[in-house]
């Protein structure tokens, strides 16, 4: 069970991030799934929002909760060159 200890730590995680290039991997459905990349904009109490900038003249923008990341239905990783393994939330996901 995730405790409210558990989303202040990932929090905590991201608002250290923000501004840094983001690249993250969720799903979309039935077999599909989404990739966004763009850079961390801003971490709310129960939400962090991404700046995925497009060709048009306005920005995209995406929000995930933080829940999300922790049962791993959302999987972040900043700069590319960061593995898998690097966690910005560093409490055991729950399955």
């Amino acid at each position: 069970m995730i405790e409210k200890s558990d989303l202040r730590i990932c929090r905590d995680g991201l608002e250290e991030r923000i501004g840094r290039k983001i690249w993250l991997k969720s799903k979309g459905g039935r077999k599909r799934t989404i990739i966004h990349e763009g850079y961390l904009d801003t971490c709310s109490s129960n939400v962090f929002t991404v700046r995925c900038p497009v060709t048009s003249a306005y920005d995209e923008y995406v929000s995930f909760s933080y829940v999300d990341v922790l049962t791993k239905v959302v999987e972040i990783r900043f700069d590319k060159e960061l593995d898998a393994t690097d966690s910005v939330c560093k409490t055991q996901a729950v399955s």
